[in-house]
Parts: structure tokens; sequence; C-alpha cells
């Protein structure tokens, strides 16, 4: 009677291994030790809600299995690798969105890193190679951010409508062979899946704005202008404003305002086109809505280039003032506080920008980083200069180029400590210090 399980256990250990190629995301939350020391009901009851309202709907939507979940970490696997980033991607931007509903110190922030490879199957659970690849990707993923394998990039290469960026070999903890690395830099150009349900406040995006000088060169003017704005709007916690991240994968395209609109999930669009000519400057600026392609405002500005400021404020109050909702007069006194009020070290504010946005190449990092520290020269208390400076660094602390890692993690940390001191009230500072803790 006793004999027949040692005769199935006996039968069970001389099974052969299960294995499969899976593809495999992992994500995990950044500083959420913080997160529970602050709040803990609070940080528990919104996970789980993010959970059930963003996590579970995507993943059903892409086909995949969440087969994991310890405290703030997940692991899914999909069948598909293109499933599995385009998973990543929409995750990354409904958070983002979800956030909108929370003030900056309760925002839930997701690393997330996706690998293509051999698994190990025991029962529902997945181990290897496979799964531990992703785990260590996205352990080295910035806040927000996307990692791929090399592995996994090969079969989505074409397939997904993103922009990545490679970040060469990486060597990861407790893997044998050197991964190859990339990094998503824009959002697929497909449906939100499930962001209605998350906002009942007004939504915008700013798209990219034209370039119409005739030198080719001030692109960066024209982006540096949009971004400001998308910065200046982000300080209105009565709106919910898409990250750049999302609305500028849309720069030189032709695409309706009513289909960016169903694909970002937003209710309205501000447009525009940037002409300079030496000390002039033409803006033109509309304001859409989405739903109907109708112009609810739009407007145009000839001033002298070093007036850019007076620009982006107006622009700013006639957005808040054709849009629903009210707005707190604190709300107004941060964004309409200037970066700075020097000039030229604005224009190497959006010069060094350019080049960081451009690539993490050795040659465009460092072109970067001498336009921030000539913007910090030129004034000290300019906090946005800070926060670049230290994405420059995180360029480097994730190239195959950098020297001493923990030499740039320490500068990192310090540049993003300076940023926060300087300007409290900015989201994107508290960001890179969260970064900089955690590394």
């Amino acid at each position: 009677m006793h004999a027949e399980p040692a005769r199935t256990l006996a039968h069970m250990a001389e099974e052969p291994t299960r294995r499969r190629l899976a593809a495999i995301l992992a994500a995990d939350v950044v500083g959420f030790s913080r997160l529970m020391e602050q709040d803990e009901t609070s940080t528990l009851t919104t996970l789980k809600a993010r959970r059930r309202r963003v996590l579970e709907p995507l993943v059903s939507h892409h086909q995949g299995r969440i087969f994991k979940i310890a405290g703030d970490s997940v692991l899914i696997e999909f069948n598909s690798a293109v499933r599995a980033v385009q998973c990543a991607i929409e995750l990354q931007r409904n958070m983002a969105k979800a956030n909108c509903e929370l003030p900056e110190a309760r925002h839930i922030v997701l690393r997330i890193g996706v690998n293509l490879g051999d698994v190990i199957v025991e029962g529902s659970d997945l181990y290897g190679d496979g799964v531990n690849i992703a785990a260590r990707l996205e352990g080295l993923a910035e806040p927000g951010g996307v990692l791929v394998s090399g592995t996994a990039f090969d079969y989505i290469k074409n397939k997904v409508d993103a922009n990545f960026e490679d970040l060469g070999t990486q060597k990861l903890k407790n893997i044998s062979e050197p991964v190859r690395v990339y990094r998503v830099g824009g959002t697929p150009r497909v449906p939100v899946t499930a962001p209605e349900a998350l906002i009942d406040k007004p939504s915008i995006a700013v798209l990219p704005f034209l370039n119409m000088s005739t030198d080719a060169e001030y692109g960066y003017f024209a982006d540096g202008i949009a971004e400001d704005i998308i910065t200046e709007l982000s300080r209105f916690r009565s709106f919910c404003v898409i990250a750049r991240n999302s609305s500028f994968v849309y720069k030189n395209r032709s695409v309706n305002v009513r289909d960016i609109g169903r694909e970002l999930g937003v209710q309205y669009i501000l447009e525009g086109s940037v002409r300079r000519a030496r000390d002039r400057i033409r803006v033109t600026a509309q304001l859409v809505e989405a739903a109907t392609g109708k112009h609810l405002w739009a407007e145009r500005y000839d001033r002298h280039v070093e007036d850019i400021f007076s620009v982006q404020d107006e622009i700013t109050r006639t957005i808040v003032a054709s849009l629903p909702g009210p707005v707190e007069g604190a709300e107004w006194a941060r964004a309409l506080q200037r970066p700075t009020e020097s000039f030229s070290a604005y224009d190497h504010w959006l010069r060094g920008r350019y080049f960081l946005n451009k690539s993490s190449s050795k040659d465009d990092v460092l072109q970067a980083r001498m336009h921030f520290e000539k913007a910090i020269e030129l004034d000290p208390t300019y906090a946005s200069a800070y926060v670049d400076l230290a994405q420059s660094y995180y360029a480097e602390y994730y190239s195959p180029w950098t020297v001493s890692r923990e030499a740039v993690a320490d500068r990192i940390f310090e540049l993003s400590r300076r940023a926060v001191e300087l300007d409290p009230y900015d989201s994107r500072t508290h960001l890179e210090w969260r970064g900089a803790t955690l590394r």
C-alpha cells in the first residue's frame, strides 16, 4: 500500500526537465520600501488597484500569464516577444497616466526588463536564465523605463513601433555571458488599453513643435519649447499631461489628431511651430479637441528670442484657462515660476537636451554634458540643468564606455540632491533623486 507513492516519486525524479522558449517580462516598483514606510496601507491599496485596473487587463490583452507575484515585483510569461514588449511599453504609459491622480511623493513607478530565452517549467512556475536575465535587466532599467535583451530585440525589430537605443553588451550579476541590451526610447502607436477608467480630469498631450526655421540646427529650440510647456503644465495637479516620451514619438509624422487622441487616451492636444531668425522668433500654437478635431484656440507670437519665457507663460495660461476644472493659486505660482532668468543658460540647456535625446553615444553624451555644465556656470541655481547633467551621467552609467560605474553613481547622487534642493516642486528633480538613491 505504501510502496506506490515511492514508485511514483522515483518515476517523477527520472522525468526529464521540461523546457520551453518564452518571453519574460519582469517589473518592480521603484522605491517600494520608502513608499511603505511613509504609508503602508495607502501603498498596498494603490498597488492592488494598479494590478487590477492596469496590469491584469494589459496582460490579458497581450495574451500573457502572470506566474509570480512577490511583494512589489511581478513576472509575466508571453508566447511572443512582440507582445511582451508592447505590453511593457503600454504598462509604463498607463502607469504614468494613473499617477496623475496622486501627489508626486505617492507615485507608483516601475522598472521593466524583457527577455526571450529558454526557461525551466515546474508546475505553473518558471525558472532559469531566461527568467533571471529579465529580472537583471529590470534592475538596470531607469525609473519608468524598459530594457530589452538582444535576443528579444532580434525578434521584435521592425515589428514594434518604438525607438530602441543600443546600450551595448552589459555584464549582468550571476549571468555568465554578457548580454546585449536595448533601451526603449518611445511608445508604440497602438490604442491605450484602459486609461479612461483611471482619469477623471482633463488630459492633454503636447506634440513636438515643428521647426520652420531656415536653419535646421534650430530644431533643438523647437523641441525645447514643447518640452518646457509639458513641464509647466505638469505642475498643475488639475490636469493629466502625457509624458514627453509618449508625445514625441509623433515627431516628423503626419498623423490625424483624432488618432493621436485615441492612441494616447487624451482629450486635448497642443500642436505648434517655431521659426527663429537670429534674435527674432515666431511661435504659433493651437489647442485642439482630440475627439472632434475642433480648434479651441490658436495664437501667433512674434517676439525677441529672449522673450521666449513670456511666450511659454502666455501659452500655458491660455491652455489652463481653456480646459475645464478648478486651478489653485499655488499651482499657478509653481507653474509660472521661471526656471532661470538667463536666456544664455536656457539656450545651453536646450542644446544639451537635444544631444541627450539624440543618442547615448559617447560624443553626444559628452556634448550634452558640456552644454549643461555651461548652463550651470551661467546660472548656478538652474535646477533643470542639474537634472539633465545627472541624466548625462545616467547615460554613461549604462554605456559600454564608462570607466567607473561607482564614481558615476556618486556624481548622479550629488547632482540629483542639488536639483531637489534648488526646486523641490519639480517632479523631474524628485524622480531623478529617487533613482539616484536606489543605485
